[in-house]
């Protein structure tokens, strides 16, 4: 009887495997779905519009003229302060003129001697010529009275330009300003020595202002092709033409720049020197371009391309692009997109085109948001 209900279990035990695998093997697999993929999206734009880029730097002047005395000496008198306006012409300081007097005396006598000496040297000419017409001397007598007055008329002539020269030293120790401006730096007190052609002051003209900027090495040739324009700081409201004046032929050996002035054309009277400014510079492009971020752009062999999602369908397609021109971190188009499309910034190495994707982030690539920073 045990026997018989073990035999019973045993059987009933194999029907149940049986029936197990049948009806697993008649349960339908269902597919592994994947969730989209989220993903950063840039909208493209062309760039045939202008392309802006700025740069800050300070205003200065055009012209600054080191001044110096052109004689040595103690100066007794400073007459002027950074900040002061001055006139040409203006005293800017003055030097004891002592000594330079004392020379100018000096050669006034010796101009007075000469005179004296020169007077009967002509009269003993005069004399001796007359002599000489009644034979009464000799011709080398005559001689040496003619050759004795040239040379007083010569001593004379000499101790004039001596005390033109002491009359111009006596003038040299007053310092003035030789064109109007500003004092910008002045670097000496009253009883300090100096010498001949040392810099004492530094003045700034005012009839022509510039903004001066570091410009990178990369950027000069879209420097000299765009057109400029200037803000103040101080003065968001005001902004004023300009114009490239000059590019340095060498860079900075610290920063490794390119020192750059704008001149400000028709500055007025809330332009002053030391500013801080923004040079904007504008450039329009010869051809409808389009700026990306590097990350968009990817090579799987069959050359460059960007994946262009569908943002209803959330599928992507690889198209191909034509590239400019490489940045450090950007790169120009000129040719596979038109503008309007939602590219994939980051991430390319994941995406093929039988996943979705799920947009997270969108952003406009314009060619002015790309380079205006």
């Amino acid at each position: 009887m045990i026997r018989r209900d073990r035999t019973l279990q045993l059987v009933l035990y194999l029907a149940a495997a049986v029936v197990g695998v049948v009806l697993g093997g008649c349960q339908e697999e269902l597919p592994h779905v994947e969730a989209p993929l989220p993903v950063r999206v840039v909208v493209v734009a062309p760039a045939n519009s202008a392309e802006t880029r700025s740069y800050v730097g300070v205003v200065r002047p055009r012209y600054e003229t080191d001044l110096g005395f052109r004689v040595g000496g103690k100066i007794t008198e400073r007459l002027v302060n950074v900040g002061d306006e001055v006139k040409a012409g203006q005293a800017i300081a003055r030097l004891d003129v002592t000594d330079y007097k004392l020379a100018l005396e000096q050669q006034d006598a010796e101009l007075r001697a000469a005179l004296s000496s020169r007077q009967q040297a002509i009269a003993a000419e005069e004399r001796f010529r007359k002599l000489l017409q009644q034979t009464w001397v000799a011709p080398a007598a005559y001689e040496q009275r003619k050759a004795a007055a040239d040379e007083a008329r010569e001593r004379v002539e000499r101790a004039s330009r001596a005390v033109a020269t002491a009359r111009n030293q006596v003038a040299y120790a007053e310092l003035k300003a030789d064109q109007a401006g500003i004092v910008s730096q002045m670097l000496i007190e009253a009883g300090q020595v100096v010498t001949a052609g040392q810099s004492v002051t530094r003045i700034a003209r005012l009839e022509e202002k510039e903004v001066v900027v570091a410009v990178p090495e990369q950027r000069l040739e879209e420097l000299r092709a765009s057109t400029a324009r200037i803000e103040l700081w101080a003065n968001g409201q005001a902004s004023y033409a300009a114009r490239l004046r000059e590019v340095a032929p060498e860079a900075d050996r610290a920063t490794r720049t390119f020192q750059a002035r704008f001149a400000i054309v028709a500055a007025d009277e809330h332009v002053s020197l030391g500013m801080t400014a923004t040079v904007r510079l504008s450039q329009t492009a010869t051809s409808a371009t389009i700026k990306l971020p590097a990350s968009a752009l990817f090579n799987d062999g069959r050359g460059s391309a960007v994946w262009v999602v569908d943002g209803s369908s959330g599928t992507v397609k690889r198209v191909a692009v034509d590239v400019a021109a490489y940045g450090q971190d950007e790169v120009k188009i000129r040719g596979g997109l038109s503008g309007g499309e939602r590219v994939v910034a980051i991430g390319t190495h994941l995406i093929d085109e039988a996943r979705l994707v799920r947009i997270v982030e969108e952003r406009l690539q314009s060619a002015t948001a790309a380079l205006a920073r």
